[in-house]
């Protein structure tokens, strides 16, 4: 049956952040560089080789007389024409394809920059309107301390260039559940009811008739999560309760 698919010139980008002047993919199998197909009708790998003068990209099916041609990305770039169907097809069965490069496609680009923008937009938005609770308590979990030292048109402005560069990370600290717990515990160790030893690794009670240990911070673990958790568990939920008590009175 004939492809009714229409022919066109299609363009590829390198897809590291740092793209050199000139490179050269990998043109055909070797032990050195393996280029292999895994056909799953035949259950069998198969090499490919880049020569233009074939009809077929994979290596089996070419003649004897394969004439190789380098393929170069310029600046990262490589646009092959539409009447080159065998680099058109080794690229598309090219191992690299999707790691080392990959295809550009307008339409898949234009929407994920979308969907990138309203995002952003979304993030603005919600930290515009949030409460001036909130925006001390999600301030606090981003900032620290530094928040009692800032006035709110100033907390204001710095959430809303967060939320800019940051959308997904701030819109998830809004909803986080935990949220308000995390506030809280900043609140416990900005009044020195708790506070850190050892390099941050240890937390003590500072309460009047408590000085022991609460913890020991787990490694590479946030110590604010760390401690909202023990504070939630049935360890720390006694702590929790007078420490929230205290909060209270002293708003």
């Amino acid at each position: 049956m004939k492809n009714t698919t229409p022919l066109k010139t299609k363009a590829y980008r390198l897809k590291r952040s740092e793209r050199p002047l000139s490179y050269m993919l990998s043109s055909r199998h070797s032990n050195r560089s393996p280029l292999l197909y895994f056909d799953e009708e035949q259950g069998i790998n198969r090499p490919l080789r880049y020569a233009r003068n074939q009809k077929t990209p994979f290596e089996d099916d070419q003649d004897g007389n394969a004439i190789l041609e380098p393929i170069v990305f310029e600046d990262g770039m490589l646009v092959v024409q539409r009447e080159n169907q065998v680099l058109q097809q080794f690229l598309h069965y090219h191992p690299g394809n999707g790691m080392v490069f990959e295809e550009i496609d307008n339409a898949k680009d234009a929407s994920e920059e979308l969907a990138s923008v309203e995002l952003t937009i979304d993030a603005q938005v919600l930290a515009k309107n949030l409460s001036t609770e909130k925006l001390l308590s999600v301030s606090r979990i981003l900032m620290g301390a530094s928040v009692n030292t800032m006035t709110i048109p100033e907390l204001k402005r710095d959430i809303l260039v967060y939320a800019k560069n940051n959308p997904e990370e701030l819109i998830d600290i809004v909803n986080d559940p935990m949220l308000e717990l995390q506030n809280e515990v900043h609140l416990f160790v900005d009044n020195n009811w708790l506070s850190f030893r050892n390099n941050r690794r240890d937390v003590y009670y500072n309460l009047p008739g408590n000085k022991k240990k609460m913890m020991t911070i787990p490694f590479n673990e946030d110590p604010y999560d760390a401690m909202s958790a023990y504070l939630q568990s049935n360890e720390g939920l006694e702590a929790y309760k007078y420490l929230k008590k205290r909060l209270k009175k002293d708003k």
